[in-house]
């Protein structure tokens, strides 16, 4: 199925937010991968069926392992666990020096997944030179970069982009589509439509997706840690929207400016 890679440019712009957003929203069965190299939330944000803690050594770490024995034999469901929201989630690291035992495998799990039933959003968490996270991005279907619209997360992710600009092939015929979501309150308008003017000016060829509300109580709801109906939270709201977006596919022809 389809392989999505989420990440950032610069610090917290809440890329395994929206990820987990985009997961409780999806039109369709979905795995929210954790391969952040520097250890994710999705171990600490969720709860099994049963109410206990999850299991840190059934994940990434035990996917690895078969990955090195072989990627025909290794079955991504193996390697997952349900959570109490119903998810299907892989677990990622606890440690970023658990990351270095992965070694060649982080360059096989597009594949991994890809040969998975259904579409998994993998958060790759914030690229930086050398991050082992890096093949999972330029192996996947398509890549969403989370910002925020303040003028350093603007500024980091145009470099990050023009730097991503040869490994994804971006503007080239069969180039890994790219789309941008920006973090910011539900109020702002404006910011998704003036994103990508400034993008396209960079001639950069990506599609500025729409916002995911900037909402501690949706997040909190998301988490477990409030009451609630998540869809009808505002992140829940422009999670659905974000999600059926991206389901559909990026078209790098149908930009959030209306071109």
């Amino acid at each position: 199925m389809t392989v999505f890679a989420l990440a950032s440019a610069k610090g917290s712009p809440g890329v395994s937010t929206v990820a987990a957003a985009l997961a409780a929203t999806w039109p369709a069965p979905v795995v929210l991968a954790d391969v952040d190299p520097a250890g994710g939330d999705v171990l600490w944000r969720n709860r099994t069926v049963a109410g206990g803690p999850l299991d840190p050594d059934r994940g990434l770490l035990s996917l690895g392992a078969a990955v090195r024995r072989g990627v025909s034999e290794t079955d991504l469901a193996e390697h997952l666990q349900q959570t109490a929201t119903g998810a299907d989630v892989l677990v990622g690291l606890t440690a970023p020096e658990q990351g270095g035992g992965l070694g060649g495998a982080w360059g096989q799990l597009p594949a991994v997944f890809r040969q998975h039933r259904t579409d998994v959003l993998a958060d790759c968490g914030r690229l930086v030179p050398g991050t082992s996270s890096m093949p999972v991005l330029t192996g996947a279907d398509a890549v969403v970069m989370v910002t925020r619209p303040d003028i350093s997360g603007v500024a980091h992710l145009r470099e990050r982009l023009r730097s991503l600009r040869q490994p994804l092939g971006l503007g080239s015929p069969g180039g890994t589509p790219v789309g941008v979501v920006v973090t910011t309150s539900y109020r702002d308008t404006r910011s998704p439509a003036d994103l990508q003017q400034l993008l396209d000016a960079d001639g950069l060829h990506v599609v500025v997706l729409g916002i995911a509300a900037d909402d501690d109580k949706g997040a909190a709801v998301l988490a477990g840690e409030r009451a609630g109906q998540f869809r009808r939270t505002l992140l829940g709201r422009s999670g659905l929207q974000l999600a059926q977006r991206l389901a559909a596919g990026i078209r790098t022809t149908d930009a959030a400016g209306g071109r």
